[in-house]
C-alpha cells in the first residue's frame, strides 16, 4: 500500500520528534535544551498543519496558531528571559549517568510502541501510525523530568511532556476540541508565570535551582 505525501510527511515529522525527544533527554546546556524545546514545538505546529490540511480539520489551523504562538514564540522567550535573571548556562546534575539514561530511554520507546499497536489498529486516522512515537514523546519527556536535578529542567520536561501529549490526541482522534485547548493553553501559560515565581524565590532562598534543597528543608 501506498503511503500518501502527507502520510509521509507525518511519518517524517513523528520520527523527527521522537529524534529531538533523544536530543533533549542527552543534552546538558540549559540554553540548548530551551532551542530543542521550540524546535520540538515547531515540528508538532508543522506535523499538525500538514494534518490539517490534508484531513480537512478546520478546528487544528486554531490549534496550530495558539501553539506556535505559545509553545514556539512566547514560552521560550520567557525561559531565556528566566535564565539571563538567575544567570544560569549549564545543567550538568543528573540523578542518572546520561548513558544510562538514553538506555533507560530505548527501553521506553519499546514500550510504548507496544503498548501503541493494538490502540492504532483501532483508529482510522491517517496519523494512526504516529501514535506509538507520540507515547515515546511523553515517557521521555517525563524520565527527563526525574532524572534532572534542576528546577527548569524538570520544567522543559513538563513541557515537552504536554506537546507530547498533544501530537498523541491528533494522531488518535485528530487532535481535541478547541475549548479544551484553550483550556490547556491557559493553564500552560499560567503555570509558567507561576514556575517564574517559584525558581526566583529557591534562587533567593538557597543561591540554586537544585532541588536536593527542597529535600533537606523537608528532612528538617
Amino acid at each position: 500500500m501506498t503511503i500518501p505525501l502527507s502520510g509521509q510527511l507525518i511519518n517524517l515529522s513523528a520520527a523527527f520528534l521522537l529524534l529531538v525527544g533523544f536530543a533533549m533527554l542527552a543534552q546538558r546546556r540549559i540554553l540548548s535544551l530551551i532551542n530543542l524545546f521550540a524546535m520540538q514545538s515547531f515540528v508538532l505546529v508543522l506535523s499538525t498543519l500538514i494534518v490539517a490540511i490534508s484531513t480537512h480539520q478546520h478546528h487544528l489551523y486554531y490549534s496550530v496558531g495558539i501553539t506556535f504562538v505559545l509553545k514556539v514564540i512566547l514560552i521560550p522567550w520567557l525561559l531565556h528571559r528566566f535564565i539571563r535573571k538567575l544567570n544560569l548556562k549549564w545543567d550538568v546534575e543528573t540523578h542518572i549517568a546520561i548513558p544510562t539514561t538514553m538506555l533507560l530511554g530505548i527501553v521506553l520507546v519499546i514500550f510504548a510502541f507496544n503498548l501503541a499497536q493494538p490502540i492504532s489498529q483501532l483508529s482510522g486516522t491517517v496519523t494512526r501510525h504516529t501514535l506509538g512515537i507520540a507515547i515515546a514523546g511523553v515517557l521521555l519527556a517525563f524520565l527527563m523530568m526525574i532524572t534532572r536535578r534542576k528546577a527548569v529542567s524538570q520544567v522543559i520536561g513538563f513541557l515537552a511532556m504536554e506537546n507530547g501529549l498533544f501530537f498523541a490526541a491528533t494522531s488518535a482522534t485528530y487532535g481535541m476540541p478547541l475549548v479544551v485547548e484553550l483550556g490547556i493553553a491557559l493553564d500552560v501559560l499560567v503555570a509558567m508565570v507561576i514556575f517564574g515565581i517559584f525558581f526566583f524565590h529557591i534562587r533567593e532562598a538557597f543561591d540554586s535551582l537544585d532541588l536536593k534543597h527542597m529535600e533537606q528543608l523537608k528532612e528538617d
